[in-house]
């Protein structure tokens, strides 16, 4: 069955992670073109503030707090969703944290906890809003990384679970796409590093503060990738010319790929002792800010 997206102006859009970087940067410009939102994350009084000032500025939001690795808290947003605007044409996967740390080092449990909220949490929103997709017809966009295909040092957790979403978000736009024929758009966005706080935010085992490799590029762009995915659909969205870059030397030549991600295992630290190394591994965040913080 063909996919027929409607314009964003006229969608009903739900962001996960949608209190800081790439997901309140989609939520800001997809408030600005007119999408009704249902914005959902840990952070209660950023959403709150969030949601307060769309609705100050003309725009049409509600925000739900929930643990997106927590598949009861997840169905309660997609019937939020319903409950409040009767439909769901765009659902958005952002929610993401981090671990900054070599994998012989960082516990089981936090490597768990990281896996319950990057690709446990892809996998509840994204079965959480099929049945409703399905029902009209709609996008389903799930944020991986360019290393869902490379990797990065000190990040192997993290890399780890962008390769899960990516196999999983590939077997289900088989699964839907191919063999159902539903009316349904399933996207994997791959962003080269981004300004957000997502640094700040990472659990940290090292003993600098972490930061992530330049060059950075800006939330904006990897929001309007999402936001055109949304009416426009697509499969793979490479954003960044480093993503497109880092991907392929990884898929073409992944011993070159190995050597020249060593060399970023340095280029991850700043000369400062860390600020706040429990990050929100465990806790909501609550900076309510797109970009990250200027290195010093």
């Amino acid at each position: 069955m063909p996919v027929s997206l409607k314009p964003l102006d006229q969608q009903v859009v739900v962001i996960t992670g949608a209190s800081s970087g790439i997901g309140l940067a989609t939520a800001q410009i997809a408030a600005q073109r007119g999408a009704k939102l249902v914005l959902v994350a840990r952070s209660a009084e950023t959403l709150s503030e969030l949601c307060s000032l769309i609705k100050d500025e003309g725009g049409d939001a509600i925000c739900v707090v929930a643990d997106v690795g927590n598949r009861e808290e997840v169905d309660a947003a997609a019937q939020a969703a319903l409950n409040r605007f009767g439909r769901i044409d765009s659902w958005v996967n952002d929610a993401g944290v981090a671990i900054y740390g070599r994998l012989d080092q960082v516990s089981e449990g936090d490597s768990r906890r990281l896996f319950d909220t990057n690709f446990w949490g892809v996998v509840n929103g994204s079965l959480a809003a099929l049945p409703h997709l399905k029902a009209s017809g709609g996008a389903l966009i799930n944020v991986g990384s360019e290393v869902s295909e490379a990797v990065i040092p000190l990040q192997g957790m993290y890399a780890a679970s962008k390769h899960a979403v990516k196999g999983f978000t590939d077997a289900l736009r088989v699964e839907v796409e191919e063999v159902d024929k539903a009316p349904i758009s399933i996207t994997l966005i791959q962003p080269t590093a981004v300004n957000t706080p997502y640094p700040e935010h990472a659990r940290n085992y090292m003993a600098q503060e972490p930061k992530l490799p330049s060059p950075m590029i800006d939330p904006q762009q990897v929001a309007n990738a999402i936001l055109k995915a949304a009416t426009e659909g697509g499969r793979d969205v490479k954003v960044g010319a480093m993503a497109v870059l880092d991907t392929t030397v990884s898929n073409l030549l992944p011993g070159l790929g190995d050597k020249l991600a060593a060399f970023q295992a340095r280029r991850q630290q700043k000369d400062i002792a860390p600020r706040h190394p429990e990050g929100t591994l465990y806790r909501p965040g609550e900076t309510g800010r797109v970009h990250g913080q200027a290195a010093p």
